[in-house]
């Protein structure tokens, strides 16, 4: 367990007003960003068949919440990490065209998260999936999609500073590209987290690209499962967030794997015995459309805007006692 105290911080919103502005942020966003994005909301599961490969793998080591069903024995179903196969599979069974897409709610448990500020072990996102044509898997498609994520999240800024004054978090006018390779480059001597909060610190907003496939120096800069995104073509949105002085994650996201980058990255992933699942020889046989997609924090996001100092302000989850008393003393509204 970590836990920051942001100096002098006090509550803005008594805990009614930031329920009733998390609802506002919530619906509010969700339309804006599907009519911007031209998305459909569609229904998504909680839990999924081990056996059909559709769980996010994450980077290898978290155990899914796992369980058995009566009515089909010897089946194991796991709540997801996250619906970034499944969204995919989503757009082919229900017949999405070309530059056609989908948002959900979804929500995980991911019970071996380390928590903090900003990680709980319950997960609230959009999930996204939009269908592009083989030729767009470029990075000019995935920057204009980053620009149009931006442009929304900035908008949602300004409606609520109109609503809560008080308490609304600014953020910088213009998103940065920079890919892990650049940062290595540039902070060798830090590790990858302590390049982040350096570059946002100066940047304001990042897109930090190209996560997953090894560097130079032979390290990762982050973990990624090799068969969802292509790791030369996806990235996180980050923010510098001054109340704890750090790097502010707010959405991963990416141009999918074809068939070729699946190959290469379950190879370098040692995981190639997952090409013999039901999705992964979809991919390989081509019959999932090429797509983009990711995923928005929902309580990040809310956190994010409302300046708090912890995300167990803005969600309800399971906290340490001694958390909970830390934050109790410091004015930190854990729900």
């Amino acid at each position: 367990m970590h836990l920051t105290i942001p100096k002098d911080y006090k509550a803005k919103l008594s805990v009614r007003e930031t329920e009733a502005a998390i609802r506002y942020i919530r619906e509010t966003f969700q339309d804006e960003f599907g009519q911007e994005m031209h998305l459909e909301r569609l229904s998504a599961p909680m839990y999924v068949e081990q056996a059909t490969g559709l769980n996010d793998n994450l980077n290898g080591v978290e155990h899914p919440v796992a369980f058995t069903m009566k009515e089909l024995p010897g089946e194991t179903l796991e709540i997801v990490h996250s619906l970034a196969k499944w969204k995919r599979f989503a757009l082919k069974k229900y017949g999405f065209k070309l530059h056609e897409g989908l948002y959900t709610n979804m929500n995980a448990i991911r019970k071996d998260e380390d928590l903090d500020n900003l990680h709980s072990i319950y997960v609230d996102q959009w999930d996204w999936e939009r269908v592009i044509a083989k030729e767009e898997r470029t990075e000019t498609t995935l920057k204009q999609t980053v620009r149009c994520i931006f442009k929304v999240i900035k908008h949602m800024e300004h409606e609520v500073w109109y609503k809560y004054p008080q308490a609304v978090y600014h953020l910088p006018d213009e998103i940065h590209f920079v890919t892990t390779q650049e940062l290595e480059d540039r902070y060798p001597d830090l590790t990858p987290s302590e390049r982040e909060d350096k570059i946002c610190h100066e940047l304001g907003a990042v897109f930090l690209m190209q996560i997953g496939g090894p560097l130079k120096s032979g390290q990762r800069h982050d973990g990624r499962a090799p068969d969802y995104d292509d790791w030369q073509l996806n990235g996180d949105i980050l923010f510098w967030y001054e109340p704890l002085q750090r790097a502010f994650e707010v959405s991963s996201m990416g141009i999918r794997v074809d068939e070729a980058a699946l190959q290469k990255q379950l190879k370098l992933a040692h995981a190639e015995e997952r090409a013999q699942l039901p999705f992964h020889q979809m991919i390989l046989q081509k019959q999932l459309p090429y797509s983009i997609g990711g995923g928005i924090g929902q309580s990040r996001l809310c956190m994010l805007l409302l300046g708090k100092a912890h995300i167990g302000e803005v969600q309800a989850s399971v906290w340490p006692q001694e958390m909970l008393d830390e934050c109790a003393a410091h004015d930190i509204q854990i729900l």
